[in-house]
């Protein structure tokens, strides 16, 4: 017999607090999460900062689908988290939901990717 475990969903934001094109950072559970509301209303949900020194994402630059850290320019997909340059590396995705207009986000068993860890 098979037990289905509850995920749970933390409320992080309404929708209309990212815009389309916009990255935001929110704490979320003790993980910092950050909010990218990508072109064409995609919304994903990542760990926001980078795994290289722990710079904040929200702080670099976000053009054309790709995280870039202000830092050292790393990169990152923001569809998927995966690392463009340098692509060993990659950032945590978290499940996220969108209901009634509020962001929300589960962080359960998600391990924030970091370089050397």
């Amino acid at each position: 017999m098979t037990v289905a475990v509850a995920t749970e969903f933390h409320m992080v934001c309404d929708l209309d607090e990212v815009w389309e094109g916009e990255v935001a950072e929110f704490e979320v559970a003790g993980h910092d999460v950050l909010i990218v509301h990508r072109a064409g209303g995609e919304v994903v949900a990542l760990q926001a900062l980078c795994p290289h020194q722990d710079i904040s994402l929200a702080e670099g630059g976000f053009e054309n689908g790709v995280l870039t850290c202000r830092a050292h320019l790393w990169q990152f997909d923001s569809a998927t988290g995966a690392g463009l340059n340098p692509t060993d590396c990659r950032l945590a995705r978290y499940p996220l939901r969108v209901v009634d207009g509020k962001v929300q986000i589960s962080v359960e068993g998600v391990v924030p990717f970091r370089v050397g860890a």
